[in-house]
């Protein structure tokens, strides 16, 4: 994607998003403090796109009739032991890698390494990023991968909203399109229908949680902290973001145990309730 560098308004608090399992100083056991419902999420302020439509992709192609490609955010926290993976794919309509990491950098975070790599879907951008610290006793400013869901929220945030600012056309495909975007997408979600919460034993330490829905700014952290409220620990897991759609997968125990079947149920209704379609309007009462 031709990002450029965020400018002013980056924001601060949905991959693909990937947690590292829980161990250590990487211990995803930090999802269940400081987390409520009044967290808030700095969202960004657009500028005028200084792309147009139609956009150029890398080929040199600018053909109006090009289809435009599904955007995907993956944050992932389980491939590397050190830091946290962020992969953007959009088709052959990514630019450089400086753009990105600039954004990110704007973050206040470290992009350690940076890549792309290329398969039948188009081009992916891969980066590797830390959250730095100063450590007193080295006096040096280390690094260590992220573990804080509104950090994390706010790297996905800041990646879209980049994206829809240096390519509009990808509005019309992201759910982010309609909050942040110049052009809405080109169908509405039934979240009714497209929302699926699943649970499924793992081992007997461990139960798995898919969750998918209708994507939208602050998600991850939401569900995230509707799973801490009833006391349910996140081991490790995985967002996925992909056009209109989010999918997480959540490794998750209660007291370092599967979740058994009543508490199976209370966390499925949790969740339900949460993400259900709204039955009324304000405005009825």
């Amino acid at each position: 994607m031709a990002l450029l560098a965020m400018a002013a308004g980056v924001l601060h608090p949905s991959l693909g998003l990937k947690l590292g399992q829980g161990g250590g100083s990487h211990s995803l056991r930090r999802f269940r403090s400081g987390i409520s419902s009044s967290s808030k999420i700095r969202c960004p302020s657009l500028h005028t796109p200084i792309s147009a439509y139609p956009t150029a992709v890398e080929n040199g192609s600018s053909k109006a009739t090009d289809k435009i490609p599904t955007p995907k955010v993956t944050i992932d926290q389980d491939s590397n032991p050190d830091a946290t993976v962020v992969e953007i794919a959009f088709g052959d309509r990514l630019g450089a890698l400086l753009d990105t990491m600039n954004s990110l950098r704007n973050l206040g975070l470290h992009v350690v390494k940076a890549n792309e790599y290329s398969d039948s879907t188009g081009k992916h951008h891969r980066f590797m990023i830390t959250n730095s610290f100063m450590d007193k006793a080295l006096l040096l400013s280390t690094g260590r991968k992220i573990d804080d869901p509104e950090l994390l929220e706010t790297i996905r945030l800041t990646i879209i909203t980049n994206m829809l600012q240096y390519h509009p056309e990808s509005s019309s495909k992201l759910a982010m399109g309609a909050t942040f975007g110049v052009e809405p997408p080109e169908q509405n979600v039934d979240v009714d229908i497209a929302t699926h919460i699943d649970i499924y034993d793992d081992g007997p330490d461990k139960s798995l949680l898919v969750v998918e829905t209708a994507d939208r700014p602050g998600l991850l952290v939401d569900l995230v902290r509707i799973i801490n409220d009833i006391n349910i620990t996140v081991q490790s897991g995985e967002f996925d973001t992909e056009g209109l759609f989010a999918k997480a997968k959540f490794h998750v125990s209660y007291r370092n145990k599967a979740i058994i079947k009543s508490l199976q149920q209370v966390l499925f209704n949790s969740l339900s309730y949460f993400l259900r379609r709204p039955t009324t309007e304000d405005a009825s009462f």
